[in-house]
């Protein structure tokens, strides 16, 4: 005698359904969490030292995997572009992850400050030009806490005298060479030269005088102060000891004194 099996063909086409949909949920579940993690890894940072510099990398929509960091923003751009390190260690810093933009420039600002302080307190100008780069580029992190904030304009206001130093020193070079050129124009025969003589006689005293006063205030007025320091008084000598000390002074002599009666 035959038997049937019980699983007919509805049952087998509900155990095939059954298959193909736990098949398809996980297949999305698991393009889900890919999805996840590429977006998680496209907002995080990292950096990198490569040939002296650091370089600021940025996930890609992938799992894993950077790039450099080129944002579309001109801003932006000079705020990431590679930092020169000049023999700063940054290790520590190589080995973090950063979930945001802000957490990024938090981390970044006190290797800026490092670069910038001493060299905007050296007095030298080529040097306190380039910590100028240093502190322009922390200007542009937007994520710092007000703490670096007052931090970085501490170190403006540091910076404005030798700026406002190297601008008089540009004027007073231009003043100079204005009037130079205004002599050689003034004494050749052509058909400036009389337009030159009116000009030399109208602002030349003037500009003179400025110039000098230029000169004074770079080179001598803003000059370090290098006056000796008077030395502190010396307290008087103990007077000596024994009955002599102890005497009242001797009264004056009176206008009387020495008159016979």
């Amino acid at each position: 005698m035959t038997t049937h099996s019980p699983q007919g063909f509805g049952y087998r086409a509900r155990r095939t359904f059954t298959r193909l949909l736990v098949f398809l949920v996980i297949l999305g579940l698991g393009g889900g969490v890919v999805f996840l993690l590429g977006q998680l890894n496209a907002r995080t940072f990292t950096v990198v030292q490569e040939n002296g510099e650091l370089v600021v990398m940025k996930g890609r929509a992938l799992p894993t995997g950077a790039a450099a960091y080129r944002p579309g923003d001109p801003r932006l751009a000079d705020a990431y572009a590679p930092l020169p390190l000049e023999g700063q260690d940054v290790t520590l810093l190589t080995q973090q992850k950063f979930t945001d933009r802000d957490d990024l420039d938090r981390a970044l600002f006190p290797l800026l400050e490092t670069l910038a302080r001493p060299r905007i307190a050296s007095g030298e100008p080529a040097k306190v030009e380039r910590g100028l780069y240093y502190l322009r580029r922390a200007e542009k992190l937007a994520g710092i806490t007000e703490e670096q904030r007052r931090s970085l304009q501490s170190m403006l206001t540091d910076v404005a005298f030798y700026q406002a130093r190297q601008k008089l020193e540009d004027a007073r070079r231009l003043v100079s060479e204005g009037l130079a050129q205004l002599k050689l124009a003034a004494e050749t025969e052509n058909r400036h030269a009389r337009a030159a003589n009116q000009m030399l006689t109208t602002v030349g005293p003037t500009a003179r005088n400025l110039e000098e006063a230029l000169r004074r205030a770079v080179h001598t007025e803003s000059a370090p102060d290098n006056t000796p320091v008077a030395p502190a008084p010396q307290p008087p000598a103990p007077s000596p000891s024994g009955d002599a000390a102890q005497q009242p002074p001797a009264a004056a002599p009176t206008p009387d004194a020495g008159r016979a009666p």
